[in-house]
């Protein structure tokens, strides 16, 4: 799965906790979350002051949804639940959900439906 791709699918997929999602996807998305988190952090602070703090905020509110629905997914496809994502209010919970994001898929059908078709995956 490509950049273009991946912020398709998750953007489409916006609220849906339900299903798997490749490891390609959930990272790739990830990444665009941080450069538009970044660009608005930008943009905000070169405009007045009032906005320096609120575009980055509402930017961040907006994709916070997709963002976390794409980690369910992810740990979904890993063959785990999606709230062991409330491990992320731990220190040491971040570092285990980062080795189970990085995890490989699970080529068999678990739980949570069959394997997420991508290149890296079960097909294409």
């Amino acid at each position: 799965m490509n950049f273009q791709t991946a912020i398709a699918a998750c953007l489409g997929k916006y609220g849906t906790f339900r299903g798997r999602a490749a490891r390609s996807e959930f990272w790739w998305f990830y990444l665009f979350t941080i450069l538009l988190s970044w660009g608005a952090t930008l943009v905000g602070n070169s405009m007045s002051e009032g906005m320096g703090t609120g575009l980055p905020m509402v930017v961040n509110l907006a994709l916070m949804v997709p963002t976390f629905a794409a980690g369910c997914r992810r740990l979904h496809d890993i063959g785990k639940s999606g709230w062991w994502q409330l491990l992320i209010l731990t220190v040491i919970g971040i570092i285990l959900l980062i080795i189970w994001w990085a995890k490989d898929t699970q080529p068999e059908a678990n739980a949570h439906g069959d394997p997420a078709m991508t290149a890296e995956g079960a097909g294409a």
